[in-house]
């Protein structure tokens, strides 16, 4: 039986040590391209190693750091206020629906349920933000929109409130004169530690991967994301080799923008915040996740 066992964790390791490697290979490959030279990878196609190398790509986005450094300020700025309040929200939200004696919390949690199934759609949405709350060119186009947008986080802080909080000790804590504030924000937060580092997480890499919103509801470039912004950049990069391209001579310059190599460089200047600050949260996930995964 033991034997069986020990085969089956030595099957099991060399599965995911397989699946970890497939997924590690696209990024590596990502990396390598973004420093080799763009005629390399036209020629040669993608390698695990930098055939021809070259920092073309990074020098050309550099060229840009001004604009590139305001686009980061701006998703900095969004993604630590919109993580902060949505989190508070959703934290305040989900004890609220984990409380089964507040009047009324069947219809409640219904109502949180529903917005994961249906939504009201592109056009009405972008009519209420940008006629009632008039968002339009704001850095609130960027906050508000997800804020409480998200359901699943709601009912996730839900049940994990419900699993892992022991109902005896709210009730000797009112019994001690204690608020529901106080309880909240004084037993309740700190035991939900794990719980608050997922849901921080998945709001934040939200708010830094969102373009989203930004394309919808921004047209002012000050007020551009650095995912809105790398984008623009690369849009602007295939344009002007289409035009070199059907203008010959006259556009030779712009023939020799990175293409490949920028997009890549693009992707790895975009994902490499979220891969610095994953680790300080991967502790607390697995944990997270499994107390707010149980029904409650």
């Amino acid at each position: 039986m033991n034997q069986d066992k020990g085969i089956w964790q030595w099957v099991s390791h060399i599965i995911l040590a397989v699946f970890c490697i497939l997924c590690i290979i696209p990024f590596v490959l990502l990396v390598s391209a973004s420093l080799s030279s763009e005629d390399s990878i036209l020629q040669n196609g993608y390698a695990f190693l930098p055939k021809v190398f070259s920092l073309d790509a990074y020098e050309y986005l550099t060229g840009n750091m001004s604009v590139i450094g305001r686009a980061y300020g701006i998703t900095v700025i969004v993604t630590a206020i919109g993580t902060a309040v949505s989190l508070l929200m959703t934290a305040m939200l989900g004890y609220g629906l984990s409380r089964k004696e507040i009047p009324g919390y069947k219809l409640y949690t219904f109502l949180v349920f529903f917005t994961l199934l249906f939504n009201g759609g592109l056009v009405p949405t972008y009519l209420v933000y940008t006629q009632m709350f008039d968002v339009k060119n704001t850095l609130w186009a960027l906050l508000i929109p997800g804020l409480l947008m998200n359901g699943f986080n709601v009912l996730l802080a839900r049940s994990f409130f419900i699993n892992t909080i022991p109902g005896p000790v709210l009730e000797s804590a009112k019994i001690d004169g204690a608020g529901e504030y106080r309880i909240f924000f004084q037993m309740v937060l700190p035991l939900s530690l794990p719980i608050m580092a997922t849901i921080g997480l998945f709001t934040g890499i939200m708010y830094w991967n969102d373009w989203n919103n930004g394309l919808i509801y921004i047209t002012d470039q000050k007020l551009y994301s650095i995912q809105i912004l790398l984008n623009q950049i690369m849009q602007n990069i295939e344009a002007l080799k289409t035009a070199s391209s059907a203008y010959g001579d006259a556009s030779a310059n712009a023939a020799e923008l990175p293409g490949e190599t920028a997009r890549m460089a693009i992707a790895v200047i975009g994902v490499l915040p979220i891969m610095i600050a994953y680790p300080f949260f991967q502790r607390f996930f697995v944990k997270g996740i499994a107390g707010g995964a149980v029904k409650g």
